[in-house]
């Protein structure tokens, strides 16, 4: 059985988009390569290293037959963007001793995002026999001057390049979405392109019928408290008339989301705190609608959410603009709001008929999910050109 390594900045316990793909992602290689995951000690979404690894420099175990290797970070979520700059420069010196004191196979998968550390890994880890392939899942710098967290600049003149520098030092690259394959070969047409959406692996529940226990459209959100989701901005902006707005989660918004929840106490707004996938699924199936924002529209960005509610048979209402408009309309998967209109979203929402969100409403978006998002066909394409 061959070697592969997996390099990512986000692996479980760590909850989010990235930890899960990446993790299924190498669950699902697993029976083919003997799979080994470098990673940081888990310290995200909160910036401080979890407590089962506190004080440790390094930590190896084996997690569902995979080797988990967890090297020194320096962690943070500061707003400052030079303590950001010197916590992904840590874990590029920590995976540089890494890759000095370990025998690195053949085929190695790296994850990009963060810019550096996908640039670290492929500087460093070029070779003739080796094949490195690259997992990007959002187009950086790009996506940071779209978000208002990088200015175009000398600092962003030098991202690209490195940017530039990955793409084409890769052996193959697996996009997202096909705004980042597009991206790409408008740069090099160097790698072989794979369009690898983030389709979970998880347990369909059986639908049943949800109490209808109260008469308002009752919307939730799961996930990141981010900048880039907006759910704050989102909770000062709707109309609650008809609606209770239901949040888990957590990151950099969450004291101001308590805070505004604290303060207006007559609105239908309840914060949950952050749970486990599993049983999040649990919880979240008895909504009405989930709603997946993204404060500015972000080209090559579509939220692994869609893929995962629709396999729950979870309706949607999308208000994040670009390709996932495009899958939710071509997939029946819910509603569409226009990005950043929150007068459009607000509009959309009362017309949302409540009864119609029944279980065979629900059991459809469940087929199409089966049917078009399927996990298995997909790494199977994948494993063909590793």
């Amino acid at each position: 059985m061959q070697d592969l390594m997996i390099i990512t900045s986000y692996y479980p316990p760590e909850i989010g988009a990235a930890s899960n793909r990446i993790c299924h992602l190498a669950e699902g290689l697993k029976n083919d390569y003997k799979v080994k995951v470098v990673t940081p000690l888990s310290n995200y979404p909160t910036g401080k290293i979890f407590a089962e690894y506190k004080g440790e420099i390094k930590n190896t175990s084996i997690e569902a037959g995979i080797e988990v290797n967890r090297i020194w970070i320096y962690p943070s979520v500061s707003k400052n963007k030079i303590v950001r700059l010197f916590a992904m420069l840590s874990y590029s010196l920590s995976l540089i001793w890494f890759f000095l004191w370990n025998n690195i196979p053949n085929k190695v998968i790296i994850q990009s995002p963060p810019l550096l550390v996908s640039f670290t890994c492929m500087l460093f880890l070029r070779s003739k026999k080796r094949k490195l392939i690259l997992n990007v899942s959002d187009l950086w710098p790009s996506a940071g001057f779209e978000l208002g967290a990088l200015k175009k600049s000398i600092g962003y003149s030098v991202l690209k390049k490195l940017e530039h520098f990955n793409y084409k030092n890769a052996t193959l690259v697996m996009g997202q979405s096909n705004e980042i394959l597009t991206h790409i070969k408008k740069i090099t047409t160097e790698p072989k392109l794979f369009l690898y959406r983030n389709y979970p692996n998880i347990d369909s529940p059986e639908i049943t019928e949800q109490s209808k226990s109260s008469q308002k459209l009752r919307i939730v959100y799961a996930g990141l408290l981010g900048v880039a989701q907006g759910v704050f901005k989102l909770c000062n902006e709707l109309d609650y008339s008809n609606i209770e707005f239901h949040i888990y989660g957590s990151g950099t918004e969450e004291e101001s989301i308590k805070e505004y929840i604290a303060s207006n106490s007559d609105l239908p707004i309840y914060y949950y705190g952050r749970l486990d996938r599993k049983s999040l699924h649990k919880e979240i199936v008895v909504y009405d609608v989930a709603i997946i924002p993204l404060l500015n529209r972000i080209y090559g960005s579509v939220p692994s959410k869609i893929f995962e509610y629709a396999k729950l048979g979870l309706p949607m209402l999308y208000f994040g603009g670009g390709e996932g408009e495009t899958i939710i309309s071509n997939y029946d998967l819910g509603w569409i709001a226009k990005s950043g209109d929150y007068n459009n979203l607000n509009s959309v929402l009362k017309s949302i008929n409540k009864d119609i969100i029944d279980v065979k409403f629900r059991q459809a978006i469940k087929k199409n999910a089966s049917k078009h998002f399927n996990f298995n066909i997909q790494l199977d394409a994948l494993k063909e050109l590793l």
